[in-house]
């Protein structure tokens, strides 16, 4: 059950990612990306101010799952987790963490000027 679990919490992660930097761009989507965006961004530096900047409680959901599973030494995002398993490479999580928010930062941008100053 665990396991299945963590293969849920995998298919949101990505889920999320994907329509956080991709949902803008059809119509039909992006008054959800906008919001998505914004309660990414509440979890990032809202929820950061006590939980630490970039967090997410998916990532803390599955982390606990991981940790029952036996996995150890989780990196501190799912990006670098995700990452680092499929290229089965190491990388340096300030990079991630640069990358990973220059991509958002791109894609809030985005879906501000797609629902917001873009001519319907």
């Amino acid at each position: 059950m665990l396991r299945l679990l963590d293969i849920f919490l995998t298919v949101v992660h990505l889920a999320v990612i994907i329509f956080n930097l991709f949902a803008w761009i059809p119509k039909s989507t992006r008054r959800a990306n906008f919001v998505l965006i914004v309660i990414t961004s509440a979890s990032w530096f809202l929820l950061g101010i006590w939980f630490g900047m970039g967090y997410c409680p998916i990532t803390d959901w599955q982390w606990s799952v991981k940790e029952r599973l036996g996995e150890r030494n989780l990196p501190g995002n799912f990006v670098e987790y995700f990452a680092e398993k499929l290229s089965g490479r190491d990388f340096d999580p300030g990079f991630v963490d640069l990358l990973t928010g220059i991509c958002f930062l791109l894609a809030a941008i985005a879906s501000v000027y797609a629902n917001f100053f873009k001519k319907r």
